[in-house]
């Protein structure tokens, strides 16, 4: 009898085993999931291409670049935007306003820094800007690895140092892109402003007011 059970289960189970194979052919193949593509990288569609000019690169130092130069490219220009915004207001005020150092130093802006002890301690003012400075190094792209010199990290946004004491940046996507064109384009201005100042003090030897 258990010869006869024994049978009986090998036969149903060589029974189910086409059944089986035909289920599974018979499936329709389910083809994996397709992997978008990155988009691809343009200069152009990076913030600050506002009117009138739109993307304004007349000697072409965007062209054949990669991302990560281009990005560079960027904080640099933010970097050198914010001084110069910060030097055009104090280029002004301080020729009429001048309380440190005792207030005697009542000299045009260009020549003001060589009238104060800084002057003497230059060294010590070029280690403190270097080390306020070695905090955007940490941000390139190590060139040992990736043979690329001068280039940003991927993680890095140009210009983002996470220092926003007053609140400013806005929560909504569009209108932080709105402050973003702001400050690109005042910063340009302020470049601009900043060295028309210091060609006609050096022009003239006298204060611009």
């Amino acid at each position: 009898r258990m010869l006869a059970v024994a049978r009986s289960t090998t036969e149903e189970s060589t029974t189910e085993a086409p059944v089986v194979a035909e289920v599974e052919s018979a499936m329709p193949e389910v083809a994996p999931p397709a992997v978008e593509a990155p988009p691809v990288f343009k200069a152009s569609d990076l913030v600050g291409a506002t009117a009138p000019f739109g993307f304004f690169d007349p000697l072409g130092l965007s062209s054949g670049v990669s991302e990560e130069r281009v990005l560079y490219f960027r904080e640099a220009e933010l970097k050198h935007g914010r001084v110069a915004m910060l030097a055009a207001l104090g280029f002004l005020v301080a020729e009429h306003f001048h309380p440190l150092f005792g207030g005697q130093i009542d000299v045009p802006s260009y020549v003001a820094y060589q009238q104060t002890p800084l002057q003497t301690f230059w060294p010590v003012v070029v280690l403190y800007v270097g080390v306020v400075e070695i905090f955007s190094v940490f941000t390139f792209e190590n060139p040992f690895d990736t043979g690329k010199w001068w280039t940003i990290g991927p993680k890095h946004v140009p210009g983002d140092f996470s220092f926003d004491p007053a609140g400013l940046k806005p929560a909504d996507a569009a209108e932080y892109v709105d402050m973003q064109n702001k400050e690109l384009n005042n910063g340009r201005l302020a470049m601009i402003g900043i060295a028309g100042m210091v060609a006609q003090e050096l022009v003239s030897g006298g204060k611009l007011f």
